[in-house]
């Protein structure tokens, strides 16, 4: 018989989701490409302080991996927090391209001690709670909260710019929630640090012994390796494209005939606020029909996979559309692309977990944080470079056919 899907309503979903909600009030993110134009940055310098981040992030991924395991993955949260925090300030309080490699290199700490790890706290309150068969409704529970905060966070960002006309107090105000968030991590309940959670100075450099051979062990699976390249290369190619939804949103908003009272960036802020909050809104209904869709399609694995294509198909001709000036229908696909990414991050974290040993979770859960990071860092830059030199639409139809190429090398095996 069947496990019932019923999720339970327990204390831990609300604290999963607020830190969801809370992580996703980052308000400076619909106008973080603005904001570095703004500044002066070219779309190569973009890409470069990117890249930053995602070295940093890549340098950091296996020893914030291997702290979590051994000292708690709750420590390790707080730590990314806080690193977030002084990251913001150092934004607003330090323009420039120098002072932005400096933020974004502090900004990638914060990111390797936080990716992967929540999701080893959730996934570790299933294993002791016997309800791993609910992975994927659960997690898409949670992340259809942090979609909720996204929506929320493009209406108060898009007041903030209106009200002010500067791009930089959007990095100050996201403090507050940030610590706010930090607060809740620090109180997880001590038992979601897993097993390892005792483990003393004495035994330090033998449970590090013990936790990177099981990591590295992940690497002769071939099923779980294949996984993580897929969920990866997906999500690289979705993070170095999907702010470049901004610039055309501004295209499209200055050329509307309405609204022409307003100065321009007052004009750009209504129109990137209220399509952000749109989009947020239905991913959030995404996340949490992430099983359904599953369900549909058959098995998790070719859900996996259909959606892999479906991605590179959308980036493409949101890149077209942009090129030969549909901004419209551009923006209708990076819709769609936004929408196929939180469908699939519960799928990949339950075919993922299904590969790898729940005690070196947080590590197994960093491999694919990691590869993110390094491809994309190679990406971010050439996306720059070519947008300089060709236009934004051009450069991102070119990403969306080396997405589809890659598609056909990183399918997995359907669900058992």
């Amino acid at each position: 018989m069947k496990p019932s899907q019923k999720i339970p309503r327990d204390s831990l979903l609300l604290r999963f989701s607020l830190y969801g909600f809370l992580k996703n009030l980052r308000f400076f993110e619909p106008f973080l490409i603005l904001f570095f134009r703004d500044a002066g940055m070219s779309f190569f310098q973009i890409g470069v302080i990117y890249a930053v981040r995602d070295i940093a992030t890549n340098l950091l991924e296996m020893p914030a991996g291997v702290f979590a395991d051994v000292f708690g993955r709750r420590r390790s949260m707080v730590m990314a927090f806080s690193a977030y925090i002084i990251s913001f300030v150092m934004f607003y309080a330090w323009p420039g391209f120098a002072p932005f490699i400096l933020a974004m290199v502090v900004f990638g700490f914060g990111e390797a001690f936080r990716t992967g790890t929540h999701k080893a706290l959730i996934l570790e309150h299933l294993r002791l709670s016997k309800i791993e068969y609910l992975k994927v409704p659960y997690y898409g529970t949670t992340r259809a909260a942090s979609q909720i905060g996204s929506a929320l966070n493009a209406l108060i960002a898009a007041a903030l710019v209106f009200h002010t006309g500067n791009y930089r107090y959007v990095f100050l105000v996201s403090v507050l929630p940030y610590a706010l968030d930090l607060v809740n991590l620090a109180t997880y309940p001590k038992w979601l640090d897993g097993d390892l959670n005792h483990v003393t100075w004495r035994a330090m450099p033998a449970q590090i012994k013990a936790t990177t051979r099981d990591f590295l062990s992940m690497f002769r699976n071939p099923r779980a390796l294949r996984a993580i390249f897929n969920s990866s290369g997906f999500d690289a190619f979705y993070k170095a494209t999907k702010d470049y939804l901004q610039p055309i949103l501004e295209t499209f908003a200055l050329g509307l005939p309405i609204l022409v009272a307003l100065q321009d960036d007052q004009r750009t802020a209504l129109v990137i606020g209220g399509v952000y909050f749109v989009i947020f809104l239905l991913s959030s209904y995404a996340s949490r029909h992430a099983g359904a869709v599953s369900d549909r399609i058959g098995n998790v694995g070719r859900a996996i996979n259909a959606t892999f294509f479906l991605g590179a198909g959308l980036l493409g001709v949101a890149g077209f559309a942009a090129w030969i000036d549909i901004p419209t229908l551009s923006i209708l696909t990076f819709l769609g692309m936004y929408l196929l990414h939180n469908v699939r991050k519960p799928l990949n974290v339950a075919y993922i977990s299904d590969q790898i040993e729940s005690q070196v979770m947080a590590s197994g859960l960093s491999v694919e944080s990691q590869l993110v990071t390094l491809l994309g860092a190679i990406i971010a830059p050439v996306l720059g470079a070519l947008a300089d030199a060709l236009s934004v639409g051009a450069a991102l139809a070119i990403l969306g056919l080396s997405m589809a190429a890659l598609a056909a090398l990183v399918r997995v095996a359907d669900s058992v």
